[in-house]
């Protein structure tokens, strides 16, 4: 009898457990953003690749503040990154870590989206091709930084990826936004480059520089009839450079 018992108070307990476990919360993706490859180098790829990972997994308290440098740490050689291009007063150069920059701007999206205070964050100098004008963070270790604060009253997990395709950052929670908000950019002038030539025209030409449209822009994150103003920048145009060879 008081073996029967005993398996009995076992099965209960083994239920009762059961029950728990399936009781806790589960997390699930309450914001998101995705940001191409096209046209990235496989030296670029391979620096996001290496960034995200280190970025995945990330727990956000509470109240906590993120810090996009302190996470992922420097973007050196001995780090295992590789010489990739990055933009530098206009032009394309080689240095270490290029390519990180489009990692922390997915990142940067993807909090707007989950509604998380901007600490700090900072533009490029030229508007990068795979996120729309103002959207964009630059970093650069350790002076130049995102930084982002949980508003909410439960943590975050941040999941981080690429394909071959897209550089993906998710937000997990075991609770969900009480409003999804929208985060909108709004155009208020677009710069064009000027074309300047090297050289005497000839049938050989080299573009050394293709140009880039410079916008003034700003940014407002939308909840309902309420609208946030995130950012107002300025980006110059960059201009078309040609060499006649």
């Amino acid at each position: 009898m008081k073996g029967a018992i005993a398996v009995g108070a076992v099965l209960l307990v083994s239920v009762i457990g059961a029950c728990a476990f399936r009781a806790l919360p589960k997390e699930s993706i309450i914001a998101g953003f995705v940001t191409p490859l096209a046209g990235r180098t496989a030296s670029q790829r391979h620096n996001a690749r290496l960034a995200a990972a280190r970025l995945d997994g990330a727990r956000i308290e509470p109240g906590e503040v993120f810090s996009f440098n302190d996470r992922v740490g420097t973007f050196s050689r001995d780090q295992g990154y590789r010489k990739a291009p990055v933009s530098y007063n206009g032009q394309l150069i080689s240095d270490w870590g290029g390519g990180v920059c489009q990692v922390s701007t997915t990142l940067y999206n993807a909090a707007l989206l989950a509604d998380f205070d901007v600490v700090e964050r900072n533009r490029h100098r030229f508007c990068p091709s795979y996120v729309p004008p103002g959207r964009d963070a630059a970093v650069a270790f350790s002076n130049i930084d995102l930084k982002l604060r949980n508003p909410h009253s439960f943590p975050i997990w941040i999941k981080a990826r690429l394909d071959e395709r897209f550089i993906h950052v998710d937000f997990l929670a075991a609770e969900d936004l009480k409003s999804k908000p929208q985060v909108v950019e709004v155009v208020k002038s677009v710069g064009q480059p000027a074309t300047f030539t090297l050289g005497h025209a000839t049938s050989a030409a080299k573009v050394r520089n293709s140009g880039k449209l410079g916008y003034d822009v700003a940014v407002y994150r939308i909840h309902g009839q309420t609208r946030e103003l995130i950012s107002q920048d300025s980006y110059p145009a960059m201009n078309r450079v040609i060499e006649y060879r």
